[in-house]
């Protein structure tokens, strides 16, 4: 069982009579607004769990994560709020030469509500603002616009694109259920290998109705329908209190020589792809 009233709580959220539409929305907007993508701990090389009851307590501290985090502690409370929720295998392609339909690196949601099925995703690296009614069709929630389409890599699935570009391709998702735990070998390769981009690039990505903020490294970027605007953070002070104040990130866990070696780890990576440009 998870503290349900906690968990609303770090959203700013109050307790739902019933499970609505309305509710749904408020739930998902909160999420995205409050709990950001980040992928610190891979940087800091401690290990994460990604049960359901691991990524609440990770929430409840003032953390976030990214889609079996995410997700798995959305699906989750959904249950705890008597949704009918299901869970789905994916896959997200970072380039257009990537293989569709072929990794299982990503855990999507769905919801059944009103006779319809809806996408439900707040770990998409915090792309989506609200739930897509899953079916086929064009849809804008700035400063993006998404497209669903059946997909030829799953058949009987579904392809999510978004435009602008950037982040991620595409995703393809079965729309059979999934155990949370079948994700546990792409978890450890996404966060162990020196192939996975999580461990290449430290990233940390926030919503709101208007945009999304993007950090990757130590480049911010606010994306909004008007375009991007980019700047590089470059002291470690302005990058944790930019953490810790754009995204919402707790990192009272962080001690004065781990924000040394983390910031330190960073601003390397950074001045190599910068580099070899």
């Amino acid at each position: 069982m998870i503290d349900v009233d906690r968990y609303l709580a770090a959203l700013g959220v109050d307790r739902p009579a019933a499970p609505t539409a309305e509710a749904l929305w408020a739930l998902h907007r909160a999420h995205a607004e409050r709990i950001a993508y980040e992928t610190i701990d891979i940087h800091l090389e401690r290990p994460t769990g990604i049960s359901a009851e691991e990524s609440v307590a990770r929430i409840l501290r003032g953390r976030g994560g990214y889609c079996f985090h995410l997700n798995g502690a959305f699906s989750e409370l959904l249950t705890a709020l008597g949704y009918d929720v299901t869970r789905h295998w994916g896959s997200v392609q970072d380039h257009p030469d990537d293989p569709a339909g072929v990794v299982g690196n990503h855990l999507t949601l769905s919801v059944w509500l009103d006779g319809e099925r809806w996408l439900v995703d707040t770990g998409l690296a915090n792309i989506l603002y609200e739930p897509l009614p899953l079916r086929e069709g064009t849809y804008t929630q700035e400063p993006y616009s998404y497209t669903l389409a059946p997909s030829e890599a799953l058949p009987g699935g579904w392809r999510f694109t978004k435009v602008p570009g950037g982040g991620f391709t595409a995703l393809d998702f079965a729309t059979g259920p999934v155990e949370l735990s079948s994700f546990t070998e792409e978890h450890v390769r996404l966060s162990t290998s020196p192939e996975s981009g999580f461990t290449r690039v430290l990233m940390a990505q926030i919503r709101d109705a208007k945009g999304a903020y993007s950090l990757r490294g130590c480049v911010l970027r606010r994306i909004e329908a008007g375009g991007t605007d980019e700047r590089t953070i470059d002291s470690a002070e302005e990058w944790f209190d930019m953490l810790t104040g754009v995204f919402r990130l707790d990192l009272a866990d962080i001690d004065a020589p781990a924000r040394e070696r983390l910031w330190r780890r960073v601003r390397t990576a950074h001045e190599l792809r910068e580099a070899e440009k």
